[in-house]
């Protein structure tokens, strides 16, 4: 591009240089005609010379001598830089460009930029980043599900209505001397309970036995047990009293117990040690009338039969989807024929006439009509009626599930709270 111009210029001064020669050469023929002055050729003769020095020639010659020199620097400049280029061009192509045809003009691998390499590798980095975070919140996610449902069974989390007093659950440790180890039971205070005991009121108390798997804390949780029991007392249904939970898990998941005295382990004499130390430690009225004793599932079988073979310490036993009936299986499969009989509610019930009369015990029970636990529930609450207890009983929709037990619990608290002090 830079040489075009270059090249027109020297053109153009040629040309212009073509034109005067031929003036010149006319001018001469012109001065050469005869009679022409000798001076005159002389004079015209200065313009000519080629070798002698240019200040001397004529104006126009001096010019195109000048612009000669000019275009001559130019041109000789002009091909040291093309020179130049041309090897600065040879330095830096492809050694073998044939090569390059062959790969779609691609420069050979040692000169092909190595930014993709660094590009891939963090492109598979940030992709196992994301799969690992969605695999991760996937993980979380299904354990905060799995532990929302253990801990409140599909239920929201417990919540009293605006404006409700709300009462507060406790955690009390203490030694078991039947089971020799240290245990614990939830106790849920009523509100007002403290400024209650200020004054030197006395409470009495409902011991409720969870089921297999379970635990003390699902009453309040799954079965909503605080917030019916806050509401029922802002509504002035029910009295205040304690609601007294045991741990009668056994350190395995299922924790069968039973809530028996059996090879496995005293926990029926657990039951009645809890019950020695809540009295000692709380305001309560300790006496059988002002005691009740409630579960569910397992739990209900417990509570009947705890309840049954203490009648001095009961007055009150609630049975919520419970059986009556004892196997050999579970904690009582190393028992004997004798301590699974006495610990079948349905089989000793009816001999039971002198201790019910003489301590007398009010009885609900209830089942759902689709619970297939125990068959044989209607003959029992018939049968302990005949034998001489006050007995209250229900077939109520559902089956064997949380949803009827949180259903049922305001009825089981009013139930229990009315019941409280009544008999000998």
């Amino acid at each position: 591009m830079r040489r075009q111009p270059l090249v027109a210029l020297e053109r153009l001064g040629a040309g212009r240089g073509g034109e005067e020669d031929r003036e010149g050469e006319d001018a001469d023929r012109h001065d050469r005609r005869p009679g022409a002055r000798a001076g005159d050729a002389d004079e015209s003769d200065r313009g000519r010379g080629s070798g002698r020095d240019p200040r001397h020639h004529h104006p126009c010659e001096r010019l195109r001598a000048a612009t000669r020199q000019l275009l001559e620097r130019q041109r000789t400049a002009l091909i040291r830089t093309e020179g130049e280029e041309v090897r600065a061009v040879e330095e830096i192509k492809p050694a073998d460009p044939g090569r390059d045809r062959h790969d779609g003009g691609r420069p050979p691998e040692h000169l092909q930029e190595p930014a993709s390499r660094p590009a891939r590798s963090l492109l598979v980095a940030a992709s196992a980043l994301l799969v690992g975070l969605w695999i991760g919140v996937g993980v979380h996610g299904l354990v905060s599900y799995g532990h929302a449902y253990i801990k409140y069974r599909g239920f929201s989390p417990p919540k009293d209505a605006r404006g409700v007093p709300v009462g507060r659950t406790i955690t009390v440790h203490f030694y078991s001397t039947s089971l020799r180890q240290r245990r614990l039971y939830e106790v849920y205070l009523p509100p007002g309970y403290a400024r209650l005991a200020a004054r030197g009121a006395r409470f009495p108390v409902v011991y409720l036995l969870h089921g297999s798997p379970g635990g003390p804390s699902l009453f309040s949780d799954a079965a909503n047990m605080g917030v019916d029991e806050d509401r029922l007392l802002a509504d002035h249904s029910i009295r205040p009293f304690l609601a007294v939970m045991p741990n009668g898990r056994d350190k395995s998941f299922i924790s069968d117990t039973e809530w028996a005295d059996t090879p496995h382990g005293r926990y029926e004499g657990f039951v009645l040690d809890v019950v020695r130390d809540v009295d000692a430690r709380f305001p309560t009225i300790p006496r059988r009338r002002w005691r009740a004793i409630a579960g569910l599932s397992e739990g209900a079988y417990g509570s009947m039969n705890v309840a049954l073979r203490n009648l001095r310490t009961f007055g009150i036993a609630e049975s919520w989807s419970g059986y009556f009936r004892q196997l050999r299986t579970g904690p009582f499969r190393h028992a004997s024929p004798a301590v699974v009989a006495a610990n079948s509610p349905a089989g000793y019930v009816g001999s039971m006439g002198p201790e019910l009369k003489r301590w007398p015990l009010h009885a609900f029970i209830y089942m759902g009509r689709r619970d297939p636990t125990e068959p044989g529930v209607y003959a029992f609450a018939v049968r302990l009626r005949a034998a001489g207890a006050f007995v209250k009983f229900s077939f109520v929709r559902g089956g064997h599930d949380w949803s009827l037990w949180r259903r049922m619990m305001p009825t089981s608290l009013e139930y229990t709270s009315r019941t409280f002090g009544a008999g000998a």
